[in-house]
């Protein structure tokens, strides 16, 4: 793959002149550091609005990123698919295909919610993983439910959940189309932990939004699976706001999903009516984050290289082998959200797709 140019024809660095003519200039950049990776259609970036939490908090989102003019690829969803009756999911499911934008839902019970006490000692105990069998069955139940809804992005916050859905899409059990992303809540911060989450099947993954960009670049040097980065993160994920960083992310993360989260909000998980004007409010803010800083890098020149509307596949991805599994049971029916090509997603083995390096 050859490698991209270290910047978009044009584009400049925050205060670059005025800093330069005081004798400030920022260090020259090392090709080096630039991602040789995209998505399949070309585009280094696309966008993520998370947190929509159910039809009408995503209705707020749709309406405000239409007055602003905000595009967006995915729309997330984070208390789980537990918390969504089959008529939510299913006008959420619509309104998404409508425009052409992935519908992302977290599955099942996590560390927090659990009756473990682990998770709130200082430690952080074992994480937001799913602890014993039982809460691993919810999450694959509501993989198979909202797959058969038509949902096809999964949200996963467990290593084991990821492999078994992975398996199941590989047996045809979940739609070969279905993409799985791992949350940012058990986010891995170095490259070797990153490619093994792409192997165990992971089509995006959400890295903790401190890493910096040096370790952007050492983990593209590893995988070429799809990045996930809050450029705004909310307050129980550190409140970080990188704005001004959203060019040097896409050239070091490409391929990379902008995700605009809000800092100074509560967190809303699980969410329910208690929180309903909050959250609207801080849906509609979320959109309004995007826009600034969509606005800020089309200040600087570096607003090219966006993903077509409507893009998601995340191309050929490495996979530790499934030849173990035993016979396919029942696959799951449901409308499809999009008819896109997806031989590479379950399907191709390490060897048959090229090396991140290539």
């Amino acid at each position: 793959m050859t490698p991209p140019p270290a910047r978009t024809s044009g584009a400049r660095r925050p205060g670059g002149a005025a800093l330069a003519a005081l004798g400030l200039a920022a260090p020259a950049e090392n090709p080096s550091d630039a991602s040789a990776h995209r998505f399949p259609d070309g585009g280094s970036w696309r966008t993520e609005i998370p947190s929509c939490e159910g039809p009408e908090v995503l209705a707020v989102v749709l309406q405000e990123a239409a007055r602003l003019d905000l595009p967006v690829h995915r729309i997330s969803q984070g208390s789980g698919v537990w918390m969504l009756t089959d008529d939510e999911i299913t006008e959420m499911v619509g309104a998404c295909a409508e425009r052409d934008i992935e519908l992302c839902l977290f599955t099942g019970p996590r560390g927090s919610w659990d009756i473990g006490a682990s998770t709130r000692t200082d430690s952080g105990g074992s994480g937001l993983r799913a602890r014993g069998h039982d809460a691993l069955a919810g999450c694959v139940e509501d993989a198979l439910r909202a797959s058969a809804l038509g949902v096809r992005c999964l949200l996963v916050a467990d290593e084991g959940v990821l492999w078994c859905l992975h398996r199941l899409r590989a047996q045809g059990v979940l739609p070969a189309d279905t993409t799985f992303k791992v949350s940012a809540l058990v986010g891995p911060v170095n490259p070797a932990a990153y490619a093994v989450h792409e192997r165990l099947g992971a089509d995006s993954v959400n890295v903790p939004s401190d890493l910096t960009l040096a370790h952007l670049t050492e983990i593209r040097r590893a995988s070429a699976a799809p990045m996930d980065l809050y450029v705004e993160a909310p307050d129980d994920l550190g409140g970080y706001v990188r704005m001004y960083e959203a060019a040097e992310l896409i050239r070091r993360g490409a391929p990379l999903y902008l995700k605009f989260g809000l800092s100074k909000a509560p967190g809303f998980y699980p969410y329910g009516a208690q929180m309903r004007d909050t959250m609207l409010a801080s849906a509609r803010e979320r959109v309004r984050r995007g826009r600034l800083t969509l606005d800020l890098l089309a200040r600087l020149g570096a607003d090219g290289g966006m993903s077509p509307l409507g893009s998601r596949l995340p191309g050929p991805l490495h996979r530790f082998p499934v030849a173990d599994l035993p016979p396919a049971g029942p696959s799951v029916t449901g409308p499809a959200a999009h008819d896109l090509p997806v031989t590479d997603l379950a399907t191709a083995s390490p060897a048959a797709v090229p090396s991140p390096k290539d």
